[in-house]
This record gives C-alpha cells, structure tokens and sequence, in this order.
C-alpha cells in the first residue's frame, strides 16, 4: 500500500481514527498528524476548567503521545495553505507535507474582528487552552480590587462562561467581579423560551447583568463600545460571538460554504477533491447546513474513519446521516445546569450531573488509549 493519510486536527470527529491509526499503519500506510498543540482540549468542559470544577487533565487528550506510541508522526504545527492539485500542504515554520489522503478536523475560532488596537486582557472563548489563561488572570486581578468582566456574545457560550467566572471567583477571588453579557438582540435567542427563562433566572440570581438590544461595535483594552454609542468600561473582556471555520479553504481555492467552511458531501468529502475529507466545526455540510455543536463531530468518527481507510484502499464509501434532535446541555457554573431535548427541558443539579456524567464517560474513553 504505502500511501500516506494526513490528519489535520485531533478533535472529535477524528477520535475513533486516532484510536485506530495502529490498522492503517499495520496495512502499510504512513501516518502524519499535524496540530497546534500535543493535547486535544475537549470544549463541552471548557468552561468548567475556567471555574477549576475541571482541571486541565481532566478535559484534555494527549493527541501526539497517542499517535507516536502507534507508530504515526506528530507535528507540531499549523497549516496555512492546501495546493490541492499537487497534493501538498504548506505549514507556519515553511515545512510542506505531501499527502495521498488528507482530512480535516481544525475546529473553528473566535472572530476578532471588532477588537481594535491593544489586546491586553482580552481573551477568546477558542481556543479552549485561553481559558488557563484567562483562568489566572480573573485570579490576579481580583486578588488586588473588585472588578468588571465584560461577555461579548448572546449564546451558551456566553452563559456558561458568565456562570464559570462567577464559580471561580466565589471560589478562589478576594473579589467577587460584576459580569455583564452583552448579549446583542436576546440571550440564546435561537432556543426555546422555556430555555431562556432558565438561563435568565440563573444569572439574574447571581446578580450578573445582562445587556441586550444593542450590539457591540468595538472593543479596545478597558472598554466595549455598542452600535447604540453606549461606551462600558471593563477590566476584562471575553469574546463568545459564535464561532467561525478556518479561512484557509477559501484562500487555498478549494470549494466552500457559505460560511467558508470546506464543502463536503455526504461522504465527508470534498466535492471536486475526492483524497480530502473533513469534519467537526471545519465543514460545511452540502446536504444540511449543521449547527456548530460536538454531537455531529462524534457522529461523524465511524464515518471519516470507514472513509479514510476506503479512500487509502479503494473501498466502497459510506454516507454520513447527521441522526435527529440532539441532547443539549448547558454548564451554569452553580453545580447546575439547564438540559434540553425536544419537549423535554429542564434545570437544576440533575442537569449538571448527567452532563459531567456524559462528558466525564466520553474523556475516559479516550484517555485510556494514552495508557
């Protein structure tokens, strides 16, 4: 065989593969990982790390300890351009990697794009490793005075993040902080208004402010300024605007949605290079546009991994079904949380104890592969 499979990423939707390079490489395949960093941190306990109810072992998959101890190499490194048409990728330190089969799983990220000038004390909700971060500077900063932490972003992110920074100040702080969301339109204005009240009545208990009917124009070190003119001074400010898949596709010239994720078939396939797969927050998916959310990575492991090895050996493919309604749980930060599934929605501890319970199952699953 001796063809040679390129992972870029090691996150969700390439789990199962990771766990399986050892097949490829006993079939005679070569097998290259790239990523940013030696871990994969699980973004479902993000926000629980900033509160410390996770500590970053808890959250995290060694990704390059668990493909060099299979036989696979691991590079340290980003990709900044695709040549499709020769098969080559070209990474940050000016390396270039030549592939038979490539897919993606880099995940997405956080816009910056109303941020102007100094970026002290501004931190993104991706990648999740900022969060340690952050985590440590909420603390040193509270260790001197009372201060306000300012959420750009009407989301769950926003809520879980808001609800974590009040956990690990009443925790850990000398301080406890105001915290406002700036929520644009509505907070988690996409989902039910049963949802929604949950989520105002939580914060609003912990006296966290939530702003709303105005959206940030600018946000500079110390201040966030709204479309309205409105200026709020701020010691620290998060941005969870909703996430955004990697440029590089479109840069590269290869085939995206609209939202310039790499366009995909129901195969998990490029749609005009056949030798490049994709998944996770990365993509767009041709048939159904998908909500940016983990569940349709993980089901998309036994797809991209049944593909890879049949792109490697010219097998028959299999069509990827994204399944129907999803189990959504949100982190409150108090020790509860607020559950939805179609009709059924609740909050409380039962919420949070099932989620911990959920995310706490799928992380051993994998860490264990690293014994």
């Amino acid at each position: 065989m001796n063809k040679h499979l390129v992972l870029v990423g090691g996150g969700h939707a390439h789990m199962l593969t990771l766990k399986n390079l050892h097949t490829f490489i006993d079939r005679g395949h070569k097998i290259t990982v790239i990523g940013p960093s030696p871990y994969h941190y699980y973004s479902g306990m993000g926000p629980g790390m900033l509160s410390r109810t996770y500590s970053p072992d808890d959250i995290r998959f060694a990704t390059e300890h668990v493909v060099t101890r299979q036989g696979g190499t691991f590079v340290l490194d980003r990709v900044v351009r695709i040549n499709a048409g020769e098969r080559t990728i070209y990474l940050e330190s000016g390396n270039s990697i030549k592939y038979d089969v490539l897919s993606f799983n880099a995940g997405s990220y956080v816009p910056w794009n109303m941020v102007t000038g100094d970026r002290t004390d501004i931190f993104s909700a991706k990648p999740i490793e900022t969060l340690i971060a952050a985590q440590q500077r909420i603390l040193e900063l509270l260790g001197q005075k009372k201060i306000t932490v300012g959420i750009v972003g009407g989301g769950p992110s926003s809520l879980e993040i808001a609800g974590n920074i009040w956990r690990l100040a009443r925790d850990n702080g000398k301080f406890q902080p105001q915290i406002q969301i700036f929520a644009g339109s509505e907070l988690m204005a996409r989902f039910h208004k049963k949802i929604r009240k949950m989520a105002y009545r939580s914060l609003r208990a912990r006296k966290i402010e939530i702003i709303e009917h105005d959206y940030a124009k600018e946000i500079s070190t110390g201040q966030i300024t709204l479309e309205s003119g409105k200026c709020y001074p701020v010691d620290l400010v998060f941005l969870t605007v909703g996430v955004k898949p990697s440029t590089i596709f479109k840069e590269s010239g290869l085939p995206t949605g609209p939202d310039n994720g790499l366009l995909v078939n129901k195969f998990l396939q490029s749609v005009d290079y056949p030798e490049i797969f994709g998944g996770g927050d990365c993509i767009y998916f041709q048939d159904q546009p998908l909500d940016k959310v983990g569940v349709y990575a993980v089901r998309e492991n036994p797809v991209l991994y049944h593909n890879l090895m049949a792109t490697l050996e010219g097998g028959t493919l299999q069509a990827f079904d994204p399944g129907g309604s999803y189990l959504l749980i949100f982190n409150l930060g108090d020790g509860k949380g607020i559950l939805g599934k179609n009709s059924v929605m609740f909050d409380g501890r039962l919420a949070f104890m099932i989620k911990d319970y959920i995310d706490r199952k799928f992380m051993r699953e994998f860490q264990t592969l690293e014994k």
